[in-house]
């Protein structure tokens, strides 16, 4: 079995809906993404998928979020913009995304400060 990892960001500001601190204000964050994906299989050049091919299907669709109030964002416009529910939607975007290829998700990671992140995987 295989795993690869690549890292992109995006820049955004969210607030919390119903928390009682700070972060229920608008705030932003450097947000970065780690994808893992894994694979049975290598093409016949011996890769599971290019990694120019993994990070353009990414970012993708991390630039939906990309400069926005992320509140505003559907599905988040009904839930909290946590870091934990940005990890699965995420997640399960970027999920019919490989049906195509070789690989299969494994999990995204969003990192929201270089100290804090939430990992969401199946």
């Amino acid at each position: 079995m295989y795993k690869l990892k690549i890292i992109t960001d995006f820049d955004a500001a969210h607030q919390l809906r119903g928390y009682k601190g700070k972060c229920e204000n608008i705030h932003g964050h450097n947000w970065k993404v780690e994808v893992e994906v894994f694979s049975e299989y290598l093409n016949d050049i011996g890769i599971a998928i290019d990694f120019k091919e993994l990070k353009s299907i990414t970012e993708k669709v991390v630039s939906k979020l990309d400069h926005t109030f992320i509140n505003e964002v559907y599905p988040f416009t009904q839930i909290n913009p946590s870091s934990e529910n940005i990890a699965k939607w995420l997640y399960h975007e970027l999920k019919d995304q490989f049906r195509e290829t070789l690989v299969r998700i494994h999990s995204v990671t969003v990192w929201e400060s270089e100290n804090a992140s939430a990992t969401y995987f199946e």
